[in-house]
């Protein structure tokens, strides 16, 4: 959130790249990482460094997922948030999911348990296969994304044309990985009701006369025991990051991250025939997903990257050009297997509910297995940045390509009726595991050329655009050879927005951008254009802002408007024949604040939403609500610290046919924290009950795959961890 000042994000900049410390550089990217190099590089020939003038910049620093390097994020014309590790640690956060905690444009999106984090932004779901970077190079999050490696987490809202070749409009969601800084040697023993536990060590080391090769290593297991009954599993993860820093000039960074997770899933509950059941009446803790042949769902990921640094020579340009190679590899597969609740059939009635439950809370259970699934993403980046004088105007540049790759292997899969199951958890089905189903394989080619540039107009006034050409190749077939697809689609998507400073600490700026989403007509007979793609889906945002930034107290306020288009079948009175056209839009106008306000012996920050959320020609999204608010507070008393965190989300649509609403609700979670040296080891010690009331309510109700569903609150859960420096 806004207003936070952690030791994790400040960072110090200097006027001479040789003034750097290696402690007070960011792990990632930047000039501030060469800076590092060169400190320690010149630091050998003996250069003084005495007389060097140090500028520290105090402010929350504009996440890499921006695109326009090392600004402090309060002057740039850009809604983002950055999560760094200790307001993680705070509230015990487990996942990506835990975003939604600390911010009130973050939202809930089919969120299970056991299952992967799917989150929405400004009201848009997040696409896994496109919405989702690692270190700045996008990553399919169509698995589990452990934490234990991550510096910090990143959200951009908004439109992402800038950013990304295609994209839902929500926004992206970065992942910055922990990279060597320093010597350190961390442990940390979490333990969470009803027995979860999780230990983690964090261990960094230069060598070399200057410390000219750095490693960190990351590990991390954790037995899980959720408060959701029949959902115990197990995940580990080693992480490994090393960089060499060859010349004063030549930074190299390598990274490997090797994960496993094996946990059952948690399906959701849904409507009972045409009401909405209390939540009372629901045990939160009961898991529809517990047959004797239940199995878990496994996840295993590795991903590695490796990123050469280079300072070009002066020659070139004013001050400082970087030219910047990255790329990554990252291989994932997945047994993907859950008792399924979907849909109903009433034989007292003899009526059938496609989209729910039955009023007496029973439902048809199918049993779901894809096993093997194996999804493959290779991305190479190159770009160029730094300063020219071009017309008389000062020039902030950044020019690349970024070419990737990803494909998606699957086997026949399950999806077979097994028998009739109960809210209440209590029947028993027999397994019907045969692979009666074709899945869909994919492959995707994208190369994207980019062009960024912050214009000095004046001195309180800047220029800021961007420019990015895509051409994207899909395929795809199912696992039997039928219905094959294939196309390529080029466009370009702009992005122009005006900054100005009002005074040191208040910028003004107004954005107005493009983004993109590719879709095809499925290949079956009764679509009249099968096979063929739609029109490049551009939506578009329009932004303006206001941002406050001094040392105690900071704010933002933020009004946007996305319009969407969106893919519709038009089908003839018999439904046996049908056209995919692109439909009316989808539209979300809305305003953000956030605020926060820190002083030695407390803080406070605060975010909210307004957000209209409609579909041309009548009509709501459903799981958006109206209004969203955080808020969280800490207050310090001698070596602890007392916290607070609460959340309110109204109400929200459940149904396309907006004909039931789910209430709005509030939670609050506590913690505490307790800072001291024994036996001169620095330790840390938090206690934390989330959900502190037991509130029982529903938290989100996704429509998913033409079905509606509901996930309640998670019951009351204390927590304890203890974390040391040796």
């Amino acid at each position: 959130m806004y207003g936070h000042r952690y030791a994790d994000l400040p960072r110090v900049f200097s006027k001479d790249p040789m003034a750097h410390s290696v402690d007070s550089c960011p792990a990632r990217l930047s000039r501030c990482a060469l800076a590092c190099l060169a400190l320690a590089t010149t630091a050998a020939a003996g250069v003084a460094t005495a007389q060097v003038s140090v500028v520290t910049i105090t402010g929350q620093p504009l996440p890499a997922i921006g695109g326009f390097g090392d600004l402090p994020e309060s002057k740039s014309p850009l809604a983002t948030t950055t999560i760094g590790v200790e307001r993680l640690a705070e509230i015990g956060a487990r996942s990506l999911g835990d975003l939604t905690r600390l911010d009130a444009s973050v939202a809930d999106a089919y969120n299970s348990e056991g299952y992967w984090t799917a989150l929405t932004v400004r009201g848009f779901v997040l696409d896994p296969r496109s919405n989702y970077r690692r270190d700045g190079l996008p990553i399919s999050a169509e698995t589990w994304l452990p934490l234990a490696n991550k510096e910090r987490l990143e959200v951009l809202k908004g439109t992402s044309g800038m950013q990304a070749g295609t994209s839902a409009p929500g926004g992206l969601a970065n992942l910055v990985v922990k990279r060597p800084m320093r010597e350190r040697r961390d442990a940390s023993l979490e333990w969470r009701e009803e027995g979860s536990v999780a230990a983690a060590a964090d261990l960094a080391q230069r060598f070399g006369g200057q410390g000219e090769i750095g490693v960190r290593v990351n590990l991390g297991a954790e037995r899980l025991r959720p408060a959701t009954r029949n959902t115990d599993g197990r995940s580990h993860v080693l992480a490994i990051a090393g960089d060499l820093r060859a010349t004063p000039d030549t930074l190299i960074e390598a990274e490997f991250e090797r994960s496993h997770r094996s946990q059952p899933s948690v399906p959701g509950f849904s409507l009972l025939g045409g009401r909405i059941p209390g939540a009372q009446e629901i045990d939160p803790r009961i898991n529809l997903n517990n047959q004797p042949w239940s199995l878990p769902v496994v996840f295993d990921g590795s991903t590695g990257s490796l990123r050469l640094t280079q300072r070009l020579p002066a020659s070139l340009g004013e001050g400082d050009w970087l030219f910047v190679a990255h790329g990554a590899l990252q291989r994932l597969r997945t047994d993907d297997r859950v008792a399924f609740p979907f849909g109903c059939f009433d034989a007292g009635s003899g009526t059938y509910y496609p989209d729910r439950y039955c009023p007496d809370g029973s439902f048809d259970l199918y049993d779901y297995r894809s096993e093997g699934e194996r999804r493959t993403v290779a991305a190479f980046e190159a770009r160029a940045q730094g300063s020219a004088t071009l017309a008389g105007r000062k020039h902030h540049l950044v020019l690349g390509a970024l070419a990737s790759r990803s494909r998606d292997r699957f086997n026949r899969q399950a999806f077979n009726f097994a028998g009739t199951g109960s809210i209440r958890g209590d029947l028993v089905t027999p397994a019907a595991p045969d692979l009666t189903g074709e899945s869909t394989q994919r492959d995707e080619e994208s190369f994207e050329a980019f062009l960024r540039d912050r214009i000095e107009l004046a001195p309180q006034w800047q220029l800021w655009a961007g420019l990015r050409a895509t051409r994207l190749q899909r395929e795809s077939v199912r696992t039997d050879g039928s219905e094959p697809t294939a196309y390529t689609q080029s466009f370009v998507t702009p992005w122009l927005a005006l900054s100005h400073a009002l005074t040191a600490s208040t910028t003004l700026y107004a954005s107005a951008g493009q983004g993109v989403e590719s879709a095809v007509v499925p290949n079956r007979a009764r679509y009249s254009n099968a096979g063929q793609p739609l029109p490049a889906l551009k939506s578009r945002q329009l932004e303006a802002g206001v941002k406050h930034d001094t040392t105690a107290f900071d704010w933002r306020l933020t009004a946007f408007d996305i319009a969407r288009p969106l893919p519709v079948d038009r089908c003839d009175a018999a439904g046996t024949l049908c056209a995919s056209e692109v439909g009316p839009r989808q539209r979300h106008r809305g305003a953000e604040a956030a605020a926060g306000w820190t002083t030695p012996g407390w803080s406070l920050q605060a975010s909210a939403i307004w957000l209209r959320a409609r579909i041309d020609g009548g009509g709501e999204p459903t799981n958006v609500p109206e209004r969203s608010a955080r808020l969280q507070g800490r207050v310090d008393v001698g070596p602890v610290a007392l916290l607070a965190f609460g959340s309110y989300e109204g109400p929200r649509h459940i149904t396309p046919a907006e004909d039931l609403e789910l209430p709005g609700w509030t939670r609050w979670d506590l913690a505490a924290r307790w800072r001291a040296t024994v036996a001169e080891v620095p330790l840390s010690v938090r206690v934390g009950v989330d959900n502190v009331g037991d509130k029982r309510a529903w938290r989100e109700s996704p429509y998913q795959f033409g079905h509606s569903y509901l996930f309640p609150l998670a019951p009351r859960t204390w927590r304890a961890s203890v974390a040391g420096s040796f």
